[in-house]
């Protein structure tokens, strides 16, 4: 890179600064607590401002600025909670929000709604709500076109129907109940909603747009049958592309490599990754995998054609693939400025010759960096948890472990600063999902116990995502089960190596994570000084048939979480055998139960349902509502009192000195 001594000292002042903040105390857990800023930055398309979510106090504020200079003006959301961020051409901003409502079923849900910003005076659009025949909530974003000189934005939209009748808005699901969502475009001068394309009644649909504005395909998923078809064009017409899909697995993206073909998320094939993306031609050509068989935890789109050019994998360490050798040279050389650490691609320009990066090292927490390779600078613009030092973070490694069947399995284990790994006391922080995964690298809430001198074993139990289809698919049926055991097995190897004291271990979690904490000292026993549970569920059957009425019976949802609790029907025997509920008064450690009030995942009826079978049945247990809060903790007040709490519950019962 001929500009590269430019770019050097940037580097140099940036790690710099990360060795020479002395050590002293640990940070407080506000610290640790505080949500991430700035968060999802994003190149406008010729790549001279940047936008992203900041913060202000407790407060969220998008800020747009020019990419590597001023900033031009914050907007504030208030209660909004922000989700997504993204580009309208050069001249708006788009930022998706959710909010809890309530509804008249008694059943809340989280209401999706999309905000343009002009990004030249920082004016507030709310899309559909000047509009009285349209409910004022989005139901997806398809993009920006701009026809005739006119600038538009593209959204699923539902006809009013009234409050009663919405109860299936989640934010980040991809399943409603029955009904029809319609495409409109949005002209981004007036705010004015165009019908533009009809939803298949009964049917869940998405569209792709191109940058002209044209509807090239959409696809139908019939939540009764599990059926899912890849339709070329916004009509009815023969079908590109089906198949069965009765967990609700398979999405349409967006748009491949060009106009021809668009991009389908599905399942992976036996043996392969858990998940898969494939090219689908719209002349009915056989599908092509970019990717191969690589897990992929985000995409690269060229966000001035909304083409695909490239994906980031999803491993500890993730590597950014840009299908073109020439794009991919330009990343690379802005990743060898950054030895040690690992770089991940979060926005650029289509030609790559502006960036944005994430650099990450086993003693930093991330920050954000901007690339112009024309002028060859990169500058730092943006530290994640700026009030933890380099000297307090605690490292982390996978380690590998055998469970009880056999089965290899891998966790991460963080180590508190400072401090030999032999006999350590314990922290089993177990994730959500429970599709999901973690990895090694800085993870907020392992780090707050490890500053407090726990060791913290994160266990990617069978199940997990990120290992492959079988690894995910042994996971069926084994909900409780041996999902559980592969836990404990983590704890048994670590002790057998001497690291931890397995006499001074506590278990907790949140979601899933927060069932089988609960479950470690009511279904196993024996094994935990305490348990802690945030956002839970503990009674199975009422689980279930709480989604069945939220979603359908015969819906993705529901089907989806059968295979995991290996209940083909409400065998309410097999399921209380694995409902910590149901084993109350065999808790063996005290339990402190964690719920956000605005919880629609994971009802706040779970909780308080456990928390009061444990006090007839005279056990230790404790409780704490967080006001405002929903499943996914995203106020930073919330985050901060889950984490004072939880800790302060650990020390009392499993004190680390």
């Amino acid at each position: 890179m001929k500009r590269r001594p430019h770019a050097a000292p940037v580097l140099a002042v940036f790690l710099g600064l990360l060795i020479a903040r002395p050590a002293t105390a640990a940070p407080d857990l506000e610290a640790y607590g505080a949500l991430p800023a700035p968060d999802q930055p994003r190149l406008s398309p010729s790549g001279a401002e940047l936008a992203y979510i900041a913060k202000a106090g407790s407060e969220r504020r998008v800020v747009v600025r020019r990419a590597g200079g001023d900033v031009l003006f914050s907007v504030g959301l208030g209660a909004l909670k922000p989700r997504s961020l993204a580009w309208l051409g050069e001249g708006h901003v788009l930022v998706v929000t959710s909010q809890t409502r309530s509804a008249a079923t008694g059943q809340g849900f989280e209401a999706s709604q999309s905000t343009v910003i002009d990004a030249k005076n920082g004016r507030l659009t709310h899309v559909f709500e000047g509009d009285p025949n349209l409910y004022r909530a989005t139901f997806n974003a398809y993009g920006y076109a701009r026809i005739a000189g006119r600038e538009y934005a593209y959204f699923a939209g539902r006809p009013a129907l009234g409050e009663d009748e919405v109860v299936t808005f989640q934010t980040n699901t991809p399943w409603t109940l029955p009904g029809r969502e319609d495409l409109y475009r949005v002209d981004l001068a007036t705010g004015r909603a165009q019908w533009v394309a009809a939803g298949a009644a009964g049917r869940d649909t998405n569209w792709v747009v191109g940058a002209r504005g044209q509807v090239t395909a959409h696809d139908e998923y019939a939540e009764k049958t599990g059926r899912w078809l890849l339709i070329p064009g916004p009509a009815q017409a023969a079908p590109i592309a089906q198949a069965d899909d009765p967990a609700g697995e398979i999405a349409l993206i967006g748009q491949g490599r060009s106009d021809d073909e668009v991009l389908v998320e599905r399942p992976g094939e036996e043996g392969g990754a858990d998940e898969s993306y494939l090219l689908y031609p719209l002349n009915g050509g056989a599908a092509i995998a970019p990717f191969g068989q690589a897990t992929i935890r985000a995409l690269v789109i060229d966000p001035a054609t909304g083409f695909l050019i490239g994906a980031v994998t999803d491993a500890d360490a993730p590597a950014t693939l840009l299908l073109d050798p020439v794009l991919q040279a330009r990343f690379d050389r802005v990743s060898r400025l950054f030895p040690g650490e690992t770089v991940t691609l979060a926005s650029a320009t289509g030609d790559l010759q502006r960036m944005v990066v994430f650099v990450q090292g086993p003693r930093d927490a991330g920050a954000w960096f901007f690339a112009n390779l024309a002028a060859g600078t990169v500058e730092a613009f943006g530290w994640t948890y700026p009030n933890v030092a380099a000297a307090d973070i605690a490292p982390s490694r996978a380690v590998n472990y055998r469970a009880s069947d056999g089965r290899d399995l891998e966790g991460v284990l963080t180590l508190p600063p400072g401090r030999e790994a032999r006999g350590l006391p314990l922290i089993v922080l177990v994730h959500g999902g429970p599709q999901e995964r973690d990895y090694v690298g800085f993870d907020w809430w392992a780090q707050a116990f490890a500053s407090r001198g726990y060791a913290v074993f994160q266990p990617n139990f069978r199940g997990s995502s990120g290992f492959g289809k079988a690894f995910r698919d042994a996971g069926f049926g084994q909900w409780g089960r041996r999902m559980q055991t592969d836990i404990s097995d983590g704890v048994a190897a670590m002790a057998a190596q001497g690291m931890v004291d397995p006499g001074r271990a506590c278990i907790v979690g949140g979601s899933f994570g927060g069932y089988a904490a609960v479950a470690g000292v009511t279904i196993q026993r024996g094994l935990y000084r305490c348990a802690v549970s945030v956002g839970g569920v503990f009674d199975l059957s009422s689980m279930l048939s709480w989604d069945a009425v939220r979603w359908g019976q015969k819906s993705a949802v529901v089907r989806y979480e059968r295979l995991y609790l290996g209940a083909a029907a409400d065998d309410a025997s097999a399921l209380a055998a694995i409902s910590p509920l149901t084993h109350a008064a065999k808790a063996d450690a005290p339990i402190l139960l964690i719920w956000g009030a605005d919880d629609t995942v994971a009802p706040p009826a779970q909780s308080l349902a456990m928390g009061a079978a444990l006090k007839r049945a005279g056990k230790r247990v404790e409780t704490l509502e967080l006001p405002g809060e929903d499943h996914w903790l995203s106020r930073q007040a919330s985050r901060i009192a889950m984490l004072q709490a939880s800790v302060a519950f650990v020390e009392k019962y499993d004190p680390a000195k």
